[in-house]
């Protein structure tokens, strides 16, 4: 019999030919064949939301290729990836190319090894409509979001912006972060560290403040140390207590597509994109010197951290050979995930563990190899004995008060022989602590007091964001990095030094949704449609259903916000700011980065200006007026008018009155004013009259 088997990928076609004889034809559809058209929403409302599928432009001669080859064979073959996408394009396939369902088997493989493509040809089945109903879905779902809310910022806001189910929720995520910055106002505490010297030691012992026998005390003003340090002078520590203890630490699991794109972020410092761009072409196929192309990572869209029985047992024995069998991890308890995991899948792993980074590197781009040593010192982790510490900790008594100090000696690599996770953090040495005994007799050096304020919550990098997206259950594995990519590339977000900040076109697209689109925008509403598009893939519920229950509401929130939104420009702001090419006064227009100012007379006078927003407030350094400004990128901050003579610039907005302690200005943080000055740490709340 002659087959063909249609992959999506022409690097994939390479891989697999090579495993195949030659009454085997391979060919690549090139990703998705069919979709919703571009110029329509494309779904008959009327007719139970039927999708109008059209072959996707330029698609027509690989189609007519395929047709070609597929008359030639006995059997045609969808191969296409193992997720609902892939069996999608499967479905899609068939249908375009008219197969008789007779003629047409769906094949799945996990590895694109010999052994898994050859396993695959014994275990044809049918195109699961399950699946491809549970895309049908999603895509839908993000069709009528997208083109029913898009248009509407277009009005509302300006020309080419796009909403997105997904896209609408993670944006929201980004700027309630933000907010949650711009109000966070900073708690003053102290710390107490005593540095003590041992008769015979050259190293100091660092002993920290702890409290006293009614527990612990937290510093949380000078006052209160003051009293502290008066109460210990010329105190005499003393031995209180010595504990002895062993603590181990958790081998971690394989990577999933969520934790492979945070690890690669701290790590590697790649984002989302590149990591699954990278991945994507460890999963195809590298050419490996001796063994022809081979992939060498399993499939890399999945939340499983599953591995199959044949790869455990290469692992562990990887493991003995190399450590030693008390290296290898007997059992380990099972992680319950709290959202449905696609089992179907295993995690990420190598497809040969004997591959290893060192006999690959020289077959691998510099950044294939250092992603593909990840994903392989990881999976070989996994199956690796637990890390051992042996732990002591000490508790001194000085006058009434307690001081404590701690330190642990690893005793046992266990797996961390092979990886650490990049911010774990490094174990103190319990040598020094090992000699001290009950009659141990300490001087003491110095007492160390430290002013501190509590941290604001970080800004989301694309690691984090992508841990918040899945604990929230928005979203897929598939779906973080082109959502992420997509808020970048549109402007609602920058990106800098690792940290996603808000623009000011984000808060103004993010300000309609909340208003107009609560549920749109609401994580817990997202969560649930991903919950119902499992449901839909498990066969129990009808796809047509989730949309029918979805769209009423839909339509109501955008006919309510057509006619009662209001505009944020309902027209040109007019400016004082004159036209020096034709003296006409600039108006205020909206772009890619926020707003600037234009002349009105375009296109005959193409004149334009950045716009900086007056705030009426006096800059603590010049005396001249401070205006909102913006980053490259798009972030908004305070600058003085006079910029580059005056240097004067805040992230938070600055106010008139000063601080009654130190006579440093005082910035707008939520409800109250707080100290400019971080080591003054004083605040009150003041009335604040929010501008628009």
């Amino acid at each position: 019999m002659k087959y063909l088997v249609i992959v999506e990928s022409p690097t994939k076609v390479k891989t697999i030919k090579k495993f195949l004889g030659s009454n085997y034809e391979v060919q690549a559809s090139n990703g998705h064949v069919r979709d919703l058209p571009k110029s329509q929403l494309g779904i008959d409302i009327e007719n139970d939301f039927e999708p109008k599928y059209i072959t996707i432009r330029g698609k027509g001669e690989k189609l007519a290729e395929l047709r070609k080859a597929a008359k030639k064979v006995d059997k045609v073959l969808l191969a296409t990836d193992p997720d609902r996408e892939g069996e999608a394009i499967s479905w899609h396939l068939s249908k375009a190319l008219k197969l008789d369902e007779s003629k047409m088997e769906r094949i799945t493989f996990n590895e694109i090894t010999q052994s898994a493509v050859k396993n695959s040809l014994k275990h044809p089945r049918d195109i699961d409509m399950n699946l491809v109903d549970a895309q049908q879905a999603r895509r839908t779902l993000d069709r009528m979001v997208g083109y029913g809310i898009s248009p509407l910022l277009w009005k509302k806001i300006k020309r080419g912006l796009s909403a997105g189910r997904v896209q609408s929720v993670t944006l929201r995520i980004i700027c309630d972060r933000e907010e949650e910055i711009n109000s966070f106002v900073p708690e003053e505490y102290w710390t107490l560290d005593a540095i003590l010297n041992i008769t015979g030691e050259k190293r100091p012992l660092i002993a920290k403040f702890y409290g006293d026998e009614k527990g612990k005390i937290n510093i949380t003003n000078k006052q209160q140390m003051d009293t502290i340090m008066e109460e210990l002078e010329n105190p005499e520590f003393k031995v209180a207590g010595i504990k002895h203890g062993e603590r181990s630490k958790t081998s971690p699991l394989p990577f999933t597509t969520s934790t492979l794109q945070q690890e690669a972020s701290k790590g590697l410092n790649f984002s989302t994109q590149k990591t699954m761009r990278i991945a994507q072409q460890l999963y195809e196929g590298i050419d490996v010197k001796k063994k022809g192309t081979i992939g060498l990572i399993s499939y890399l869209r999945t939340d499983s951290t599953r591995i199959s029985d044949e790869a455990d047992l290469a692992l562990k024995e990887y493991i003995t050979n190399t450590h030693g069998k008390e290296y290898v991890l007997k059992t380990r308890t099972k992680k319950e995930n709290g959202s449905k995991i696609q089992d179907a899948h295993e995690a990420i792993r190598p497809t040969n563990v004997d591959l290893t980074p060192a006999v690959v590197k020289d077959d691998l781009s510099r950044d294939q190899f250092r992603l593909y040593q990840l994903i392989w010192r990881r999976a070989v982790a996994s199956r690796m004995q637990n890390a051992k510490y042996e732990t002591t900790s000490i508790k001194l008594n000085a006058n009434r008060y307690i001081f404590k100090v701690s330190a642990s000696k690893l005793v046992f690599d266990g797996f961390t022989a092979v990886y650490v996770e990049e911010d774990d953090e490094k174990e103190g040495s319990n040598v020094l602590l090992n000699k001290i005994k009950d009659t141990t007799e300490f001087s003491l050096a110095e007492m160390d007091a430290k002013q501190h304020f509590t941290q604001p919550p970080a800004h989301f990098t694309e690691s984090a964001l992508v841990k918040a997206l899945e604990e929230l259950g928005v979203g897929r594995p598939s779906t973080y990095a082109p959502t992420i990519g997509t808020i970048i590339a549109r402007r609602y977000v920058a990106k800098e030094n690792k940290n996603l900040y808000v623009t000011e076109l984000g808060e103004a697209v993010n300000s309609i949704m909340l208003t107009a689109f609560p549920a749109v925008v609401d994580p817990t509403f997202t969560a649930n449609m991903e919950s119902l598009l499992d449901m839909v893939e498990e066969g129990k519920v009808k796809w047509k259903s989730v949309i029918s229950n979805f769209y009423p509401d839909l339509d109501l929130a955008l006919k309510e916000a057509e006619e009662k939104l209001e505009k944020i420009l309902i027209e040109d702001e007019i400016t004082d700011t004159v036209c020096e090419l034709c003296g006409s006064n600039m108006v205020v227009k909206y772009g890619p980065h926020g707003k600037f100012l234009a002349c009105p007379k375009f296109p005959e006078c193409r004149n334009t200006k950045p716009y900086f927003e007056k705030t009426g407030i006096e800059c603590p350094k010049c005396g001249k007026e401070v205006v909102i400004r913006k980053t490259k990128k798009g972030r908004k901050y305070f600058g003085c008018e006079n910029n580059p003579e005056c240097d004067f610039m805040s992230w938070q907005k600055p106010l008139e009155v000063k601080c009654r302690k130190c006579g440093s200005y005082m910035i707008e943080k939520g409800e109250k004013a707080v100290c400019s000055n971080e080591t003054c740490g004083h605040s009150e709340k003041i009335k604040i009259t929010k501008q628009n």
